[in-house]
């Protein structure tokens, strides 16, 4: 069985899954999308309202920031497989609870067997658990970190991004760095070092006006000698 194949067994696996209760109020199951023949995978947490109904990843307004960053970073929708740690729709939005994620695992594990991309953003720190349990977001995000004989890069969340401004620059900045990532061989290029500091300039010496030049006195005459005739 082919890549392809594979994936489409996965998603109709998907479409009846009843391994938990987050079925009981779906719409429909979100298994994923992308092409048999990509090489990065992103993988987010849960879908929402829009995924839900629609039965795609990242649709809506969290749809068209990923859309933004994938292009930040040289790439397109059609570039990537993406999908989530757990499948349907958890109530409310809220987040994947351990019992859910766990039990869909399995699909994940066999997406990501399927496929063997060279690398894995992972979107949010459900998702980033998955492969790093025991690491902090905040610290970790936008840098490459190999797990499992893997290339993941954690990322934001492009939900969680959208409602707290202070992290859409951190995603946008670290979406950028993917290509010289990849470029350098899954790690961080050095930084380039900084510019040596510009050494404060020597005051430029006092010149002292040159002396004002004395006034010439008059020549004096030479009278010589008064000899006084007497008479």
């Amino acid at each position: 069985m082919d890549t392809l194949e594979t994936l489409q067994q996965i998603a109709q696996s998907v479409a009846g899954c009843q391994k938990c209760p987050l079925h009981q109020k779906r719409i429909r199951a979100v298994p994923g999308e992308g092409p048999a023949s990509a090489e990065i995978m992103l993988i987010g947490e849960g879908p929402g309202r829009n995924e839900d109904e629609q039965g795609r990843p990242f649709v809506g307004n969290s749809g068209r920031f990923l859309t933004e960053l994938l292009a930040k970073a040289g790439l397109k929708r059609s570039d990537v497989f993406i999908c989530n740690v757990v499948k349907c729709r958890p109530p409310e939005n809220r987040d994947p609870e351990p019992a859910e994620i766990l039990a869909c695992r399995p699909y994940l594990e066999a997406q990501i067997t399927a496929l063997n991309p060279k690398v894995i953003i992972t979107l949010g720190r459900h998702s980033m658990g998955h492969f790093l349990s025991q690491a902090r977001i905040s610290v970790i995000h936008g840098r490459p970190v190999k797990a499992g004989g893997r290339l993941i890069i954690p990322m934001y969340h492009p939900a969680a991004a959208l409602h707290q401004p202070a992290l859409k620059d951190d995603l946008l900045a670290d979406f950028a760095r993917v290509p010289a990532i990849l470029a350098n061989g899954g790690t961080l290029p050095p930084e380039p070092a900084p510019a040596p500091a510009a050494l404060p300039a020597s005051p430029e010496p006092a010149i002292s006006p040159p002396p004002t030049a004395q006034p010439a006195l008059p020549e004096k005459k030479d009278e010589g000698l008064v000899q006084l005739t007497l008479f």
